[in-house]
C-alpha cells in the first residue's frame, strides 16, 4: 500500500513540473506578442508588403519564418525546379502560384509569416 502513494506522489511531481514548465513557455510567448505590438512591427509588415505588390507577377524566392515553413514553398518553388509567383497580395495575406516537377498548385500565405521576399 505504501508503494500506490510513493507512485501517485511521483506522478504529481511529474505533472507539476510538466505544468510549471508550459506556464513558463506562455509568460515568454505573452512577453514576445506584446514587444511585436508596437510600431516597429508594423513597419517592417507594411514594407513586406508594399515589396510584395511591387513583385506581383515575377518568380520570387520566399523565405518563411522557422514555424511556419511550407515544403512546397520551401523545397519546391525556391528551386532551380520550380518557381515561386506572386499572384496578389492583401495586407494579411498573399496567392502565390508554385511551379513544381509534380504539377502547379497555388497557396495563400499569411504575411505575417513571410520573412522575406526576393528577385
Amino acid at each position: 500500500m505504501e508503494y500506490v502513494g510513493f507512485i501517485f506522489g511521483i506522478f504529481g511531481l511529474m505533472a507539476y513540473l510538466q505544468v510549471s514548465s508550459l506556464k513558463r513557455r506562455v509568460d515568454l510567448l505573452e512577453e514576445e506578442l506584446a514587444g511585436t505590438r508596437g510600431t516597429q512591427a508594423f513597419e517592417k509588415r507594411s514594407s513586406l508588403v508594399e515589396a510584395a505588390r511591387s513583385y506581383i507577377g515575377q518568380k520570387v524566392r520566399i523565405a518563411l519564418k522557422e514555424d511556419h515553413e511550407d515544403i512546397d514553398i520551401t523545397m519546391y518553388g525556391n528551386s532551380k525546379h520550380g518557381s515561386n509567383t506572386i499572384v496578389d497580395v492583401d495586407g494579411d495575406w498573399m496567392l502565390v502560384h508554385i511551379e513544381t516537377p509534380r504539377g502547379n498548385k497555388d497557396k495563400l500565405l499569411r504575411t505575417a509569416s513571410v520573412e522575406r521576399i526576393e528577385v
